[in-house]
């Protein structure tokens, strides 16, 4: 008889996650925010089946969007998790310029390790799929939600520039979809 597949560090990425965005809406979405998680999870599922990797992409965005801190993910999933959600995680304040801001995180995600760009791939093309979505039905008007100070033109830099950093998962089905959404709205 085979043994049941053993969830529970993954459950326990998922309900601090879960607590972590309780209460927050997806931008401009008006569902709540861990559908994303849940949406890169499902995306990294495709690629791996390392809890440690699943928990990461579930908890991806709690240092950057929560009051969770990188601490608290080290001290209750590991140094492995940590460091998967910290190359997740933006290297300069908010406050930062954007472009500055953008450049950091794709010079982060460029020295990651290959584990740290399938979780990367996970969010990314999720928001992807977002942006898609919201062209589709909006237009241009997109970019005008976006701190971007050259709006498409600029959104268009950072995501082709993702598609580079991200090319050694070019192979795969979640990286081709990435790719080719990227130049069907650019």
């Amino acid at each position: 008889m085979n043994n049941p597949l053993d969830t529970t560090f993954f459950d326990r990425a998922v309900r601090f996650a879960t607590e972590a965005h309780h209460g927050t809406e997806r931008r401009g979405k008006g569902y709540p925010y861990i559908i994303h998680p849940m949406e890169a999870v499902s995306i990294v599922a495709t690629l791996t089946n390392d809890p440690e990797m699943l928990a990461a992409a579930m908890l991806h965005d709690t240092v950057e969007d929560t009051s969770a801190t990188i601490e608290q993910i080290r001290e209750l999933f590991g140094d492995r998790v940590a460091s998967l959600v910290q190359h997740e995680t933006a290297p300069l304040p908010d406050d930062a310029p954007w472009r500055t801001r953008k450049e950091a995180q794709l010079a982060q995600l460029a020295r990651a390790p290959h584990d740290s760009k399938v979780v990367a791939l996970g969010d990314k093309l999720s928001n992807m799929r977002a942006l898609a979505a919201d062209y589709q039905s909006i237009g241009d008007q997109l970019w005008s939600r976006f701190h971007a100070p050259n709006g498409k033109d600029d959104i268009a830099w950072y995501y082709h520039s993702l598609s580079e950093v991200l090319s050694d998962l070019s192979e795969t089905l979640a990286y081709q979809e990435f790719k080719e959404m990227i130049n069907k709205i650019f």
